[in-house]
């Protein structure tokens, strides 16, 4: 096809790339320093914290129980519904000891105004079966008795003094005993009965391990795809690609980083999929490109490009907004567990759009591409052996 075949219906998209760049830039700029001053908002899955299952008798109020979980102290709590109306997931990225020792504050106002909780330490081996050391100030040993630490949650207490501070130790740490406190506090201020049905602590060096492979995981996926576009295209256009990934990646970070969303293992999965989605158009757009450039010999490269956008942007509307439907219905009605997943691709789906369109090929005007970038190298003598 002619770009005189073309005609009007052929839409100048490269007549914009000037502002495209400035616009793509100016994002690129934001979402890096956003990445650099507020940093990502990294979930439960990377930092590590508290998770327990908990039922409740009845459907569970989701809105109630995070104000409960938020009064009680526990560090960024989530509380999710998991498997049915009933079943609550609650996470927090502190211990649940957390929430304990604002519990214990709480308790510890009553006795004096001066007491206060100094320090949490592992019991002495040598003491039984007891699990914890607490060491309080501003308190008699007196003090600390069952209205202070309900045997109900620590199980057997041994109080002693030590110089100006009172030590108790506790058969159950501070953890476990919160753990317990807590499903009475929800089970009375939400009028049900909330029964534990699993707890676990997910360490931070499990976070840092899986944080560490997820970014390997992004570059390693960047190379592959560079070294594929270059082998199945040139090499011109292998970094039109990395770059379109480069900044869809970056700037889906950085909407997270500037909105403080939580960033877990889901976020992760969608930023991968948004590579393979974003990879997926701009293969599309790149194969019509080499098509045209030997149909359309007297054509500049320019008229090349637009040519080759308009005859696939039917397609990439097509396929990006029903992709967004589903996705918009999964971030609306999917739950706070899928919301961010969603989200991630939402943002990513829209970007990858506009960089198939424009950063790809804008790449391809900054490197001058032209039909010899594309034509096989002629071998020598090739010439001589076809003479009769």
């Amino acid at each position: 096809m002619s770009s005189e075949q073309a005609g009007n219906k052929t839409i100048n998209f490269m007549g914009a790339y000037l502002p495209a760049t400035v616009l793509s830039v100016v994002l690129l700029i934001a979402s890096i320093t956003a990445l650099t001053v507020n940093g990502l908002k990294f979930g439960l899955d990377f930092t590590g914290g508290a998770q327990v299952e908990v039922s409740f008798s009845q459907p569970a109020d989701i809105p109630e129980i995070r104000k409960i979980l938020n009064d009680e102290g526990l560090v960024n709590p989530v509380a999710v519904l998991f498997g049915s109306d009933s079943e609550v997931l609650i996470r927090s990225q502190g211990a649940m000891s957390d929430g304990g020792e604002t519990s214990l504050a709480r308790r510890l106002a009553g006795v004096s105004a001066n007491a206060a909780l100094v320090s949490v330490d592992r019991a002495p081996r040598d003491r039984g079966n007891y699990a914890q050391s607490l060491t309080f100030s501003g308190v008699s040993a007196a003090d600390i008795n069952d209205s202070v630490l309900p045997a109900k949650y620590f199980g057997s207490i041994e109080v002693s003094s030590a110089g100006s501070n009172v030590v108790a130790l506790t058969e159950n740490s501070l953890d476990t005993a919160y753990t317990d406190e807590l499903l009475d506090v929800l089970a009375a201020k939400t009028g049900t009965d909330v029964e534990l049905r699993r707890s676990e602590f997910v360490g931070p060096q499990i976070g840092a391990e899986l944080r560490d492979e997820g970014g390997l995981g992004m570059l390693l996926a960047l190379a592959v795809v560079m070294m594929y576009v270059a082998v199945r295209f040139q090499f011109k256009f292998s970094v039109g690609a990395v770059l379109a990934l480069v900044h869809d990646v970056i700037i889906v970070l950085g909407f997270f980083a500037l909105f403080q969303i939580d960033f877990d293992l889901t976020v992760l999965a969608a930023v991968l999929a948004v590579i393979g989605y974003s990879l997926n158009d701009t293969i599309v757009v790149f194969d019509r490109v080499r098509e045209n450039f030997p149909r359309m010999r007297k054509s500049s490269p320019v008229e090349v490009i637009n040519t080759s956008l308009t005859q696939s942007l039917e397609r990439t509307l097509i396929t990006s907004l029903t992709t967004l439907l589903v996705l918009m219905m999964l971030f609306i009605f999917g739950g706070e567990l899928i919301s961010g997943f969603a989200l991630a691709l939402i943002v990513g789906i829209v970007v990858g759009t506009y960089s198939s369109i424009y950063v790809s090929c804008n790449t391809l005007m900054w490197l001058r591409i032209v039909k010899e970038d594309l034509m096989p190298p002629v071998k020598e003598g090739s010439e001589i052996d076809e003479m009769p």
